[in-house]
């Protein structure tokens, strides 16, 4: 069990780049034993003191086959070019035997190992909804302290699972040509959340152009029905020739220019409140909630603890220890 300075010594090995160090980090917040709750909640904590602590957090989603993984290799590569650390999150489908990873995004990552500047990091789903493993955000929040980005990589994604939005401070769709007409983007749920749009395999020629007139047809209809701004660039890009890399990475540097430090912390903060809702609900269930004064109840009071400063990750587990302490009293 990490306690007292040994979670101190990780912290700072994770704020110094120490992959080693790093992997503590990661390998605690996969824990799933109860007693090692506190212990990721103090070394978050002591990673939000951090200097790095608002490193830009990028989550790329889109359904499966739109070539994610690579795309998440070719942008890294393009960072690290352009004298950016980088930290990778890639979520995995689980195996149904192990429920590990199946590791099917690392299998198209080719990265130098040696390169300190770079970690990357496989998660398995084990069940979870939206697109991301539990242990994603905290994993986020882990490598924000060591890298200058992190890329997150949900498994494939349908129409509906936005969970990418409370780990991100900007939000990548990933299409491929010939995925739909505009119909089919306007039904989908995730098209309102996506901060940019990208058509990858942009060596299909026509094809992807279309598409790309596609998604500006839709995010056009979307403005015109106020379900969406509408503004958001749309990048053409090839992870296997390397095309439209260099404009991703710059749409991205923009988009973290645009939200400011304000903008980042805002959302940071909105993210952090569902995770821990999420996190207390898993613990207690929702009948625990109901205990707790019900989900709005529950959801203020971790409102309310970002604006104390407190992480709410916390709060939720005093709020289970409420529980605890009153299923155990005579």
């Amino acid at each position: 069990m990490a306690q007292g300075n040994d979670l101190e010594r990780i912290a700072s090995g994770v704020r110094s780049g120490d992959k080693a160090q790093i992997s503590r980090a990661l390998n605690l917040i996969e824990d799933k034993r109860r007693e090692r709750e506190r212990e990721v909640a103090e070394l978050l904590g002591l990673l939000e003191r951090g200097e790095r602590a608002l490193g830009h957090r990028v989550g790329l989603t889109g359904p499966p086959g739109v070539g994610k993984s690579s795309l998440v290799a070719a942008l890294a590569r393009e960072l690290r070019a352009r004298g950016k650390t980088v930290g990778v999150v890639a979520v995995d489908p689980s195996s149904m035997r192990s429920g590990g990873a199946l590791l099917g995004d690392r299998a198209r990552m080719a990265f130098d190992p040696s390169d300190k500047g770079l970690f990357v990091r496989s998660l398995a789903t084990q069940g979870a909804l939206g697109g991301l493993a539990h242990a994603t955000h905290a994993a986020a929040e882990v490598l924000a302290a060591a890298y200058d980005i992190v890329l997150v990589e949900t498994v494939g994604v349908g129409q509906t699972e936005i969970a990418v939005t409370h780990v991100s401070d900007t939000v990548v769709l990933v299409v491929q040509p010939g995925s739909g007409d505009v119909l089919q983007f306007l039904k989908a749920g995730v098209m309102e959340i996506p901060d940019l749009l990208v058509v990858n395999k942009a060596d299909h020629g026509p094809t992807a152009t279309r598409a790309a007139s596609d998604l500006k047809a839709a995010l056009s209809t979307l403005r015109q029905v106020g379900a969406g701004d509408g503004e958001q660039d749309v990048i053409l890009t090839s992870a296997r020739d390397q095309l439209g890399i260099d404009k991703l990475a710059e749409a991205l540097e923009k988009h973290a220019r645009s939200l400011g430090r304000a903008g980042i912390l805002a959302r940071r903060q909105g993210g952090r409140v569902e995770w821990a809702s999420d996190w207390l609900e898993r613990s207690v269930g929702s009948l625990g909630v109901e205990a707790l004064g019900g989900a709005d109840t529950v959801r203020g009071e971790l409102e309310r603890a970002v604006v104390r400063g407190e992480l709410p990750l916390s709060v939720a587990q005093r709020l289970v220890d409420r529980i605890s302490f009153a299923t155990r009293a005579p």
